[in-house]
């Protein structure tokens, strides 16, 4: 079973890169004013929609909740996806909405 990376785990895998997102990422960009954070996690969940990055949207989906995001936007947010991403990366983003993992591929 692969062994998904959080903050603790990639600290200890690549701790460079866990300083730089926590620096860069959260700590600057994420407080820029010109973007709320419910904006950015919208912005962050279609981006990893539309990429199929399935590892990354469980985390993303706890944060945008509490960004403020309600469990009907974010249905609403990966069916609209659907037209512009297309219908397996929007079904694969909604599968992670259950229990906020998403289902590994068989």
């Amino acid at each position: 079973m692969k062994m998904l990376l959080n903050k603790e785990t990639l600290a200890r895998k690549a701790p460079k890169l866990a300083e730089l997102t926590r620096q860069v990422l959260f700590d600057d960009i994420w407080q820029r004013d010109q973007l709320s954070a419910r904006e950015r996690s919208l912005l962050t969940l279609a981006t990893l929609t539309a990429l199929g990055r399935v590892e990354q949207i469980p985390w993303h989906i706890r944060f945008a909740r509490q960004n403020g995001l309600t469990h009907d936007e974010l249905v609403e947010s990966f069916t609209h996806l659907a037209f512009y991403a297309g219908w397996p990366a929007a079904v694969t983003a909604l599968n992670c909405l259950e229990d906020n993992v998403c289902p590994s591929p068989e």
